[in-house]
């Protein structure tokens, strides 16, 4: 699942994570999962097979989120570069859904490969080199933290960005200061109710 645009909750095996242009989730087939309070939502879901049921590609998985010690790292973020690229990725893809010979095969499948790639390298699990990228790092370490008393001279030290760049950083990605965020976190930690996912495609 990738986020194109607009902002929601996403909760996804009970946890709410919030999600915003750039979200990337990689949903399993046992994962249960919805979305409240969205706001311009649009979504693009990737449907992919079993890794080992890929024609032409082998060890897929590695490349793919794993769970370790029961944590299971589902949401990754990219940047609005990287998103532009991803939906010329996905773009190519459809235009090859319809052709089931062996070259369309391998095309989709090389796509798919270079999708995954692509967010791996681009996501928050390997780029953590600008401030951006460290805001992302930010906005996860506040989905685990939200319940705890934030100082936000300390956070923005832990996180290497200026308390002025970051409360600038987090009203550009999510449209609300940082308290209003914090308490948005808050007031969702016990989600009750689901919302339709707006503008998705396939």
């Amino acid at each position: 699942m990738i986020v194109e645009h607009g902002t929601g909750i996403h909760v996804f095996n009970g946890q709410p994570y919030t999600i915003t242009g750039g979200t990337v989730c990689f949903v399993r087939d046992h994962d249960r999962h919805l979305y409240e309070h969205t706001d311009n939502l649009c979504l693009t879901n990737v449907l992919y097979r079993s890794p080992d049921r890929f024609q032409f590609l082998a060890g897929l998985n590695q490349l793919l989120p794993q769970e370790q010690d029961g944590q299971y790292p589902s949401h990754w973020r990219v940047n609005h570069s990287v998103l532009q690229q991803v939906r010329q990725l996905v773009a190519q893809m459809e235009q090859q859904e319809e052709e089931n010979d062996l070259p369309s095969t391998a095309s989709r499948e090389i796509l798919f490969m270079q999708l995954l790639l692509l967010l791996r390298k681009s996501s928050l699990q390997e780029n953590l080199e600008n401030s951006a990228s460290r805001l992302n790092l930010l906005l996860a370490w506040l989905e685990d933290h939200f319940a705890d008393e934030v100082n936000w001279d300390a956070v923005a030290d832990q996180f290497s960005l200026s308390l002025r760049t970051l409360h600038r950083q987090l009203k550009q990605k999510n449209g609300t200061d940082a308290s209003a965020l914090l308490n948005r976190l808050r007031h969702d930690e016990s989600p009750t109710s689901a919302t339709p996912q707006r503008g998705q495609r396939y």
